[in-house]
């Protein structure tokens, strides 16, 4: 009885190191705007993220530049941002920024902006009447490749959103494989 009992500590142990290797959440991320996908100023914008699998629930979306002469500090467009989202449309009224380069979207903690999850690239905010990413095709305009990107890594196709699905169900298996090994080991 006693090597059994220093066998339990240890398998359960050793089942809690893999369901944290299985179970560990994804960072949250910015896919839209980047720095191939520009956004137009005074106009819709989509903002994008990674929302499967993260452990933020919320944030606020804060738009900052690089530079201080444009912007001194960020500046928050939507105070509370449900994360199961994964895209929005960004009104003309809250993508009001001027033109130019060196614009970041940051995700924050809602009760700390200085908290930031996550950091868009560095992206470029095109005049009143540009043309967005997806209507630009390279012929168009060969000369520049940050106009050659389209709007395609914007959202995940039906085939990726099953793939992330399978993913996760498995995920869960295994999870509550794991578990019920340590009931039983326990028991």
């Amino acid at each position: 009885m006693v090597k059994f009992t220093s066998i339990l500590p240890r398998a359960a142990f050793i089942a809690l190191a893999t369901l944290s290797s299985v179970v560990k959440a994804d960072p949250l991320a910015v896919t839209s705007p980047s720095s191939s996908i520009w956004w137009v100023a005074k106009s819709q914008n989509v903002l994008s993220w990674t929302c499967a699998n993260t452990t933020f629930p919320q944030f606020t979306v804060l738009v900052a530049n690089s530079d201080p002469t444009i912007l001194v500090s960020p500046l928050a467009i939507i105070a509370q941002q449900d994360n199961f989202d994964c895209s929005i449309i960004v009104t003309q009224d809250q993508s009001n920024q001027a033109a130019g380069q060196g614009w970041t979207i940051l995700l924050a903690n809602p009760l700390n902006n200085t908290d930031v999850y996550a950091t868009s690239q560095p992206f470029e905010i095109k005049p009143l009447g540009s043309l967005y990413p997806s209507q630009v095709t390279p012929t168009a305009n060969a000369s520049s490749a940050s106009q050659t990107g389209g709007a395609s890594g914007s959202s995940p196709s039906p085939t990726t959103a099953s793939a992330a699905l399978s993913n996760k169900v498995l995920g869960w298996s295994v999870l509550a494989g794991a578990v019920a090994a340590v009931v039983g080991l326990m028991l």
